[in-house]
């Protein structure tokens, strides 16, 4: 059954409410006429209560719908104050998840997410339900979003604890964790920089492309700080290209960590990440 948000339907209703006071009309979303954009939010220089988005042409069309609920989030949430240029995102800003996005990009990715993924239809769609890479796919689908948008939103959306991988081209794209592994201190082991695959994990096997049912292994392989009978699931996605790999990791219900409050100051962007989103890794 399809879940997908009318993006049009909102496009032209946005300007009637509260959140488009002072607009007359936003422009049906075009193909950017110029190169290296995947995504822009444009004022008409002639009307200032017009305004008009653009997307990567080329793209695939769930790409071009998060792009357009991205430059949305950018006029509900950041067109009172443009940044000098006005809002013209790339690759990396529109969709990378990546913690070392600034934050303006990370609230317009984070208001897509939740356009086109809903929290309440999201969590109908996960609670109870056995998770593996077939139910993610398949929600994808139903959303008309890409795998790897979908599978954001399930660590923003899910209280298990799970990791989220990226890797592209063998080294560390980004990683992305759930609140509860957050308030667990539940993080990836770091060995170097750029950070390969960890010997012994399912990425690290060349001879695997696809792991959807997933890999059961010590949790201490993935994250240092595990107990050694701590288990954990890993699952593998490769995409067609092989130089882009999904790893997601689904760890076992742990206890929060009474010595670490930083959970509690509502962001999952924890000091550690800062460290390592600066590129300052810690020696262990």
């Amino acid at each position: 059954m399809p879940l997908v948000t009318d993006l049009d339907l909102i496009r032209q209703m946005l300007p009637s409410t509260p959140y488009g006071k002072g607009v007359k009309e936003i422009k049906p979303p075009a193909p950017a006429p110029w190169s290296g954009c995947e995504g822009a939010l444009v004022r008409n220089p002639d009307d200032a209560a017009e305004w008009g988005i653009f997307y990567n042409g080329s793209a695939r069309q769930e790409r071009r719908r998060f792009t357009i609920a991205h430059e949305l989030g950018h006029f509900v949430l950041h067109r009172a104050q443009p940044p000098e240029g006005g809002f013209n995102c790339d690759k990396s800003s529109v969709y990378s998840g990546s913690d070392t996005m600034a934050v303006i990009e990370r609230e317009a990715n984070v208001f897509a997410s939740n356009l086109l993924m809903p929290g309440d239809v999201f969590g109908k769609c996960i609670n109870g339900s056995h998770v593996d890479l077939h139910l993610l796919s398949g929600l994808a689908k139903q959303f008309d979003v890409s795998f790897e948008a979908l599978c954001i939103r399930f660590i923003q959306h899910t209280s298990q604890r799970a990791i989220l991988v990226c890797w592209d081209n063998g080294y560390l794209d980004y990683e992305s964790r759930s609140r509860a592994a957050v308030m667990t201190r539940a993080r990836v082991r770091r060995t170097d920089d750029p950070q390969e695959p960890l010997p012994n994990t399912v990425a690290a096997d060349t001879s695997v492309a696809q792991e959807w049912e997933g890999i059961t292994l010590s949790a201490a392989v993935w994250c240092a700080e595990e107990a050694p009978y701590m288990k954990l699931t890993e699952f593998k996605h490769t995409y067609s290209e092989r130089d882009r790999v999904l790893s997601l990791l689904l760890l076992e219900s742990a206890e929060p960590r009474p010595w670490d409050k930083s959970w509690q100051d509502g962001d999952s962007f924890d000091s550690y990440d800062q460290f390592v989103s600066n590129g300052q890794l810690p020696v262990r």
